[in-house]
């Protein structure tokens, strides 16, 4: 299928200027233009779109994912060093799983604290977060 930048925006759910932009950090080639001047879209492009927007989802920032691009594109510059950018985004990621399991430990322990009864006023998950900001707050 082909799409001009208005059915792209629509089908990638983003809008018209964030694939400009896309285009201006080259992370989209230029694209086709018909003989009435518009810019076409293969369905190549809303899988590349698909792809960035999960990486972003991920945490990656637009300069990593062009260079992750690189592989895709087969361009020997932004695939120069690439075992150091994986092996350090891997370390990144390792520790941010790690993060986000004492979050989940943390959430965990607080519901067990609460009560069945759901009690507006008198929630224990509440009180322990209001101690902790104290703690905070004076430490």
């Amino acid at each position: 299928m082909r799409y001009k930048i208005g059915e792209l925006a629509d089908t990638c759910g983003i809008n018209r200027e964030t694939i400009r932009y896309y285009e201006r950090k080259n992370l989209l080639q230029q694209p086709e233009k018909n003989d009435s001047g518009y810019r076409i879209y293969s369905e190549q492009t809303v899988k590349r779109i698909g792809f960035i927007k999960r990486l972003q989802e991920l945490g990656f920032s637009l300069s990593e994912i062009h260079r992750l691009l690189g592989v895709v594109d087969k361009d020997a510059v932004r695939c120069a060093d690439m075992y150091e950018f994986v092996a350090e985004k891997e370390e990144e990621v390792q520790k941010r799983i790690a993060d986000l399991q004492r979050v989940a430990f943390i959430l965990n322990d607080l519901k067990q604290r609460c009560p069945d009864e759901k009690e507006l006023h008198a929630c224990p998950v509440i009180d322990s977060l209001m101690v902790g900001e104290e703690k905070t707050i004076r430490g």
